[in-house]
């Protein structure tokens, strides 16, 4: 039972943690304007891809995790 319990107050941890980055993403305002980020408008379409965003996330998050693995 030990193992259960661990295992949801680690998931309580990260859904708190994404709480506050979603709430905070708003006040950084280079997050989602990285130079590698794509955007590509015409007339009729519009087209979005943060990949260096994305890239950067995913970075952050390995290193969060691999930190908890420890």
């Amino acid at each position: 039972m030990s193992g259960i319990g661990k295992a949801l107050i680690y998931l309580g941890l990260i859904i708190a943690a994404i709480g506050v980055a979603v709430s905070l993403a708003g006040k950084i305002p280079w997050l989602g304007r990285l130079p590698g980020d794509i955007h590509i408008k015409r007339e009729n379409f519009s087209f979005y891809f943060p990949l260096a965003t994305s890239i950067l996330i995913s970075l952050l998050l390995s290193l969060i995790l691999w930190l908890f693995r420890r």
